[in-house]
């Protein structure tokens, strides 16, 4: 497990710094953007994970073409066993991608799809066999990253990533309407699975692109629902920065 945390994070620091240089030594073309830096936690009863990272667009992060992601996180969560007795157990993970893609921009569309390598670590206390995740991992993520706007008051988004470690998904699809011109607020139900082991869906009401100078900001609070017969409320806070 150590070795493959080590082996990712020599990996996504050396691919972070590749960028960085190449970025730097070719300036900001027409003043577009480049680089789209990221944070998101996400919280509920049983579990708690956060994420940071940084998306590098050679043509600007609004525009059609190549993008690079790197994205890392973790986080800890508990589930009871029967393995272990119906035993608590405690779970900690620690992931890093790094996912070459490519943006399509159509009018009011945009759409991002990418793919590339995924890290995961899992550390379980006490050890439990009959998990589905124990220990370091390497696998394959793809995704895809859906906006559409039908009407400068309307926003529709969709997001899906599918990882080969696991395997895992997660998937969201969300509607909202523009609100005293500040932000978008509607509906947004989410789904995701880590291994064949566990299941959680979600329904909720979401805000996205809250702007304040040079930052935008989301959130979303609703109630979830897991394989394990746990319900609860769950809430997830958002910012970016585009520089």
């Amino acid at each position: 497990m150590r070795k493959s945390a080590a082996i990712a994070a020599m990996l996504f620091a050396a691919a972070f710094c590749s960028v960085a240089g190449s970025a730097s030594a070719d300036g900001n073309r027409a003043g577009d953007p480049r680089f789209l830096l990221f944070f998101g936690t996400d919280l509920w009863g049983q579990a708690g994970f956060s994420h940071a990272g940084v998306n590098w667009s050679p043509n600007g992060v609004d525009n059609e073409g190549f993008t690079l992601k790197l994205v890392g996180g973790g986080g800890l969560y508990r589930y009871r066993s029967g393995a272990l007795g119906d035993a608590q157990v405690y779970g900690q993970q620690i992931w890093a991608s790094a996912l070459p893609g490519w943006r399509f921009k159509r009018g009011a569309f945009i759409g991002t799809v990418y793919a590339g390598v995924d890290f995961q670590s899992h550390r379980l206390m006490p050890d439990d066999a009959s998990a589905g995740l124990r220990g370091g991992y390497i696998g394959l993520r793809t995704g895809i990253d859906l906006w559409y706007q039908p009407s400068a008051a309307t926003m529709a988004a969709a997001d899906v990533s599918v990882s080969t470690v696991g395997p895992g998904y997660f998937g969201r699809i969300a509607y909202g309407w523009r609100l005293l011109d500040l932000f978008y607020i509607g509906p947004e139900v989410a789904a995701f699975a880590n291994s064949d082991n566990y299941r959680q869906v979600r329904a909720g009401i979401h805000i996205t692109a809250f702007k304040t100078r040079h930052f935008e900001w989301s959130a979303a609070a609703g109630w979830a629902a897991d394989s394990d017969s746990r319900g609860g409320a769950y809430g997830r806070f958002g910012l970016l920065t585009r520089r």
